[in-house]
């Protein structure tokens, strides 16, 4: 999706555009608090292994089984190198048939696989062990995402019988005009999903890399951000906590600038956090 050396190859390609998206994979892990670690190394096609139940990037994977979804991570941190090795079990309490076109021609889909998940993360590298709940989603485009959005804000919170996602897109129209998507879906443990009047409009501060954030809740001030973390020149992602739908929540939210993303200075730095291996 970020991919510098695709965007790279899609400018080279002949007819324009056309380069191979297998060419261009990787499994991004981060890990935030005391023990912060990112890794995301981008492979070629030679590494990409896939069947209708399994996918492998060199020597990272994923696993489905019917009931949970193993990731085994094997990666080399940047830009200080260290190993980061271990297995990630995401159990969902269901699974979504829904997808949602975030542009008018359909070009665009977001997939909420699975709102509600049991996560189990064992690392031995670093040494580390944590359970939870978690969200699994899936985003597919037929277009780059700057050609289609100038930017968007996305959160999930866990409810007490289920979870709420908030999705707002500004799109990007003809002769730069510009147009907004927004969705408000709750969904229950058993995948239904419902939609709901979006509530108040809340613009939260900017990044230090001033990206803008904003985002939604039952009051005017009834959301805040706790904490910031990445932030990125494009990219954002926070913890919120505050009120949505009359009950106390945190909430992962994530902005993204996708002009910021275009931006010849910073698709040079893009390299830095995403090393590539042939």
């Amino acid at each position: 999706m970020f991919s510098p050396y695709y965007a790279w190859a899609r400018r080279r390609a002949v007819p324009r555009g056309a380069a191979d998206p297998h060419d261009h994979c990787a499994l991004n892990v981060a890990l935030y608090g005391e023990t912060r670690r990112w890794a995301m190394t981008e492979r070629g096609r030679a590494a990409l292994r896939r069947d209708a139940s399994s996918l492998a990037i060199g020597p990272s994977g994923l696993a489905w089984d019917g009931t949970t979804l193993t990731i085994t991570i094997d990666e080399t941190t940047v830009p200080v190198p260290s190993r980061l090795r271990g297995t990630v079990r995401v159990r969902p309490a269901a699974l979504t048939g829904a997808s949602f076109a975030l542009d008018d021609a359909g070009l665009h889909l977001w997939r909420p696989i699975a709102p509600c998940a049991a996560v189990e993360v064992d690392l031995a590298r670093p040494e580390l062990a944590w359970r939870g709940h978690g969200y699994l989603d899936s985003n597919r485009g037929e277009t780059p995402l700057e050609s289609a959005f100038v930017s968007w804000d996305w959160s999930r919170a866990a409810l007490t019988d289920g979870a709420a996602v908030l999705y707002h897109a500004i799109r990007r129209g003809a002769a730069g005009a510009t147009d907004e998507r927004a969705l408000a879906l709750r969904f229950d443990r058993g995948g239904g999903v419902t939609p709901f009047e979006a509530p108040h409009r809340i613009a939260l501060p900017d990044t230090l890399w001033r990206v803008p954030r904003e985002t939604r809740a039952d009051t005017p001030d009834a959301m805040t951000v706790t904490e910031t973390f990445e932030d990125s020149p494009f990219y954002a992602r926070s913890l919120l906590t505050g009120t949505l739908l009359g009950e106390p929540v945190a909430a992962v939210h994530e902005s993204l600038s996708l002009d910021r993303f275009a931006a010849p200075w910073v698709q040079a730095m893009l390299p830095f956090r995403m090393p590539r291996r042939r």
